[in-house]
This record gives structure tokens, C-alpha cells and sequence, in this order.
């Protein structure tokens, strides 16, 4: 499944990403890698998640979302 899919307050376990290299180096250098633990904080209306990322909470649209797979943890 893919990130923008997840619910509320859930924490899933990154599997892949399907980013442009320079974003998903980026993300990478946030500390979004294969493996990495995300918790879902909140949800906005038009599709932008906010999310704990090792400790620190990040603002992602849903065109980042999107493209994120996860799996329950």
C-alpha cells in the first residue's frame, strides 16, 4: 500500500520509494530509508500528511505520498 493510504495515528514500516533521484535523495538524507519506522500524525483535507519521522515530524504533500510504499508495522 502506499503511504497516502494510511490511516491516522498508524505506524508503518517503509518498503520502497518511486521518487525522482533528487527528491528521493533527499528523503533519504531525512532519514527516510528502507525499513524506517513512520507514524501518521495528521491528515489534511487536501491530501498533505504530516508524519513522525525518526523523532521529528515533516509536512509531505500526497504527490510524495503517493509514491511511498509501506506496510503495517
Amino acid at each position: 500500500m502506499t503511504l497516502d493510504k494510511g490511516s491516522i495515528g498508524r505506524v508503518y514500516l517503509v518498503e520502497e520509494t518511486d521518487l525522482p533521484a533528487q527528491l528521493e535523495k533527499r528523503m533519504e538524507a531525512l532519514g527516510m530509508t528502507k525499513g524506517t519506522r513512520i507514524q501518521l500524525i495528521h491528515k489534511k483535507p487536501r491530501g498533505t500528511m504530516v508524519l513522525m519521522l525518526r523523532g521529528t515530524r515533516f509536512a509531505v504533500g500526497q504527490g510524495v505520498t503517493s509514491k511511498i510504499k509501506v506496510r503495517e508495522a
